[in-house]
Parts: structure tokens; C-alpha cells; sequence
């Protein structure tokens, strides 16, 4: 009876196979990104034309809690929560945040798979002293609640 002894895999070619297996699971989810990415919202330079590019305009509702600073003292890092109420605002599938004096209003947004509570803390730059919106995508409507942050240091600005 002969046994067969198994060859040892080189690392060359193991860095090979882990290359080409990582850029093949990392390739679907950049296309899906490219496709539910809204790139003309993110590439806006004024408020307006943001929120123009996510839809209609929003309409204020208190089902969304938006909570911020009232005073930040570091815009680099301002810290912010969204919750929505499901039971107020159902089939919520889009959630973005605004920053009203930055070079690009739009700070994030995130697709929702529907039946998901939505609740969202994150960190947003701030240029300086302004409003900060939370629009949310319900039922193909647009529904939005908004604060004012104070910056004291830092900011897209430096």
C-alpha cells in the first residue's frame, strides 16, 4: 500500500489564491454601492441643491428624533444619534444626514433594509456654527427634523 503525501502550498501562491479570493467577495458589494449610491447628493455644494438631489422636499416630523450638541467644541467630530419611531413613521428605507455650511452638505447616508428599527449614532464634521438635518425616506416621501450646533474649534476649515 502506498501512501500519498500531500505537497505543502507554497506562500507565493498562497498570497495568490487569498488575492484573488479577496477581491472577488469585495467586488459585489462595491457594485452595489455604485448602484444605491446617491453621487450627485454627495457631490452638492449648497444645501438646496442636496436635498434636490434626494428628492422632494422634506417635510418636518416628530416620529424622528435627532439629537446633537448644543455646543461643540471640537467640528471634527460631532456626535450625533437618529432614531426613528416605526410605529409613527413606518417602511423607513433611507436615512441621511445633512450639514448645512459644509462645502458638501451631504455627511452620510444609509439605505435601511426595511423592518429595521432605525437607530443610527455616527460622527459628522461641522465647518462652523449651523444647521444639522436628519432626513429620512419613508413611503417614498421625505420627512426631516433638524438642530443647530454650535462649533467652537476645528471643522472642515482646520
Amino acid at each position: 500500500m502506498t501512501t500519498m503525501k500531500a505537497k505543502p502550498i507554497s506562500r507565493r501562491r498562497w498570497l495568490q489564491w487569498t488575492l484573488v479570493l479577496g477581491a472577488a467577495a469585495a467586488l459585489p458589494g462595491r457594485v452595489w454601492a455604485t448602484l444605491v449610491r446617491p453621487d450627485a447628493a454627495f457631490g452638492a455644494t449648497a444645501l438646496d441643491q442636496a436635498l434636490a438631489a434626494l428628492g422632494d422636499a422634506p417635510s418636518a416630523h416628530e416620529g424622528i428624533e435627532f439629537v446633537t450638541p448644543d455646543i461643540a467644541e471640537n467640528g471634527a467630530v460631532v456626535p450625533i444619534r437618529v432614531a426613528v419611531d416605526s410605529a409613527a413613521l413606518p417602511n423607513v428605507t433611507k436615512v441621511s444626514i445633512l450639514v448645512e455650511m459644509n462645502p458638501n452638505p451631504l455627511a452620510a447616508s444609509f439605505n435601511i433594509p426595511l423592518g429595521t428599527e432605525v437607530y443610527i449614532e455616527t460622527r459628522v464634521k461641522v465647518a462652523q456654527t449651523c444647521t444639522l438635518y436628519a432626513v429620512v425616506e419613508a413611503d417614498g416621501q421625505l420627512f426631516m427634523q433638524s438642530r443647530e450646533t454650535k462649533v467652537t474649534l476645528g471643522g472642515c476649515g482646520g
